[in-house]
């Protein structure tokens, strides 16, 4: 990519950044899962609005139990969700907060079919919502074209997108990477 072209990338991008800042309605969320597949299900639920207040935290029963190769992502065991509210629980909780609102979530294509992947396990019909990811953004900001798809850019971790402005990573639990992915599109729209 041309220094131009970068400059005008990190221009629209810090452009965006602002327009979610500037809209009060705007939420970073963020979730963690059981496994990556179909079958998956949210175990975590962060939700935190613009001023980074924490408008849901929560942990979520699944119907099996946590598989040991995602415990060792994310931390989280059997014994963190024994006892917590199951999806049919959450979900209409989360249906309300999320409403009407911009979404802005790292890697906003996986949380969405997560949810929508609750959604039909349990039989709630997922609602169309207005979905922004961080991830997509962050990439063009960066400006590394993909070594698998010429026409794309190089996605990166969260943690390092962070670290690209001296920002500490998430704790891979859903607040603390909602309020992490938050706190990268402040510093984005300060560009």
């Amino acid at each position: 990519m041309s220094t131009s072209a970068q400059r005008r990338a990190r221009a629209e991008v810090g452009a965006w950044a602002r327009q979610r800042l500037a809209d009060p309605r705007t939420v970073f969320l963020d979730t963690e899962t059981t496994g990556l597949g179909s079958g998956a299900e949210i175990i975590d639920l962060g939700i935190v609005d613009v001023a980074g207040n924490v408008l849901l935290d929560t942990f979520i029963a699944p119907m099996a139990p946590i598989p040991p190769e995602t415990t060792r992502v994310h931390g989280i065991v059997d014994a963190d969700v024994a006892g917590a509210p199951s999806w049919t629980q959450v979900y209409p909780i989360l249906s309300d907060l999320i409403r009407a609102r911009p979404i802005v979530v790292y890697n906003a294509s996986f949380d969405r079919r997560m949810i929508a992947g609750c959604c039909s396990i349990h039989g709630f019909a997922d609602e169309e919502r207005e979905w922004h990811c961080a991830m997509l953004h962050y990439a063009r900001f960066a400006g590394e074209r993909s070594s698998h798809h010429r026409n794309r850019f190089r996605f990166h971790k969260l943690g390092d997108a962070l670290a690209t402005f001296g920002l500490p990573a998430g704790a891979h639990r859903a607040r603390s990477d909602a309020l992490a992915c938050r706190s990268l599109v402040v510093a984005l729209a300060s560009l």
